[in-house]
């Protein structure tokens, strides 16, 4: 008998249980599968979301791995699909691919102590990261969770950020570009926090998601700190289409995003990054 190959093109139809404003240009979909089964994934790994009639997207999955009955996805609307998806309502469905590419090193982690930067949008794909930690606080040593945002306004996340403040066994510190209104918090880029944070360098696995820019220069931070360059990650989200290596749009030298990524160890890509037109 020949065994039966899934289609990975076809999308399995989820509806939209919740939809949540999270800043003036992005939206959380936590969503349920018509079907009634499961969704697993692991921290880091992304879906395609397909609004039928419209268009398709890579989205890294935001929720909690260990909740098995819905996904969370967090949307930043900056493009056709992603305005069209942010118009959508509770009880909408859409078609899911997924989940696709690499995921963090969360059980590589264990027994580190473990630093988390992210900028903007870059806390939704590192998010699942920093549930898995904490229900698993016992394994890791100090953790850290350092994130920027261009103002108090676009800050993602806010209530939770301040359980996770409030908790004795983890550091939380965010910044803003600009501030306004009555912020009383951090001003500058994200990784003028690195040099504050109480961590190892000899054992801290660093895991680093936002803008590309952003996330050079953080990298540069930690080696400056002494963290090894074989024990930081990076998301590199970008020119996602096919989620499979077929279309070829995001192929990185020899790597395709989709495939190889997005979540990637530093010390494989250091060359790629260091060029330009890359």
């Amino acid at each position: 008998m020949i065994a039966e190959v899934p289609n990975v093109t076809l999308p399995r139809l989820f509806q939209i249980s919740r939809a949540v404003k999270e800043t003036h240009d992005t939206f959380t979909f936590e969503l349920k599968p018509l079907d009634g089964g499961e969704f697993t994934f692991k921290p880091g790994q992304f879906n395609m979301v397909y609004q039928f009639g419209v268009g398709e997207i890579p989205v890294s999955i935001s929720g909690d791995p260990l909740k098995k009955t819905s996904i969370i996805h967090t949307i930043r609307a900056v493009g056709g699909v992603t305005k069209a998806m942010r118009k959508l309502k509770k009880g909408d469905v859409l078609g899911i691919r997924g989940p696709y590419g690499t995921d963090w090193p969360v059980l590589r982690a264990s027994g580190h102590d473990v630093a988390i930067v992210a900028g903007g949008i870059g806390l939704a794909p590192l998010r699942p990261v920093i549930y898995h930690v904490l229900a698993n606080r016992e394994k890791y040593g100090k953790v850290i969770l350092l994130y920027g945002s261009r103002t108090p306004l676009d800050i993602l996340f806010m209530k939770e950020i301040e359980k996770w403040r409030a908790r004795l066994d983890t550091e939380v510190a965010v910044t803003v570009d600009r501030a306004s209104g009555a912020w009383r918090g951090n001003v500058g880029v994200v990784t003028t926090l690195i040099s504050k944070a109480h961590f190892d360098p000899a054992k801290t696995m660093a895991m680093v998601c936002g803008p590309e820019i952003m996330m050079r220069f953080t990298v540069q931070e930690f080696i400056t700190r002494g963290v090894l360059k074989d024990k930081i990650y990076m998301s590199m989200e970008r020119n996602m289409k096919c989620a499979v290596g077929f279309c070829g749009h995001c192929q990185w030298g020899s790597n395709f995003i989709c495939k190889d990524g997005p979540v990637f160890r530093y010390d494989t890509i250091h060359d790629l990054l260091m060029q330009r037109e890359m």
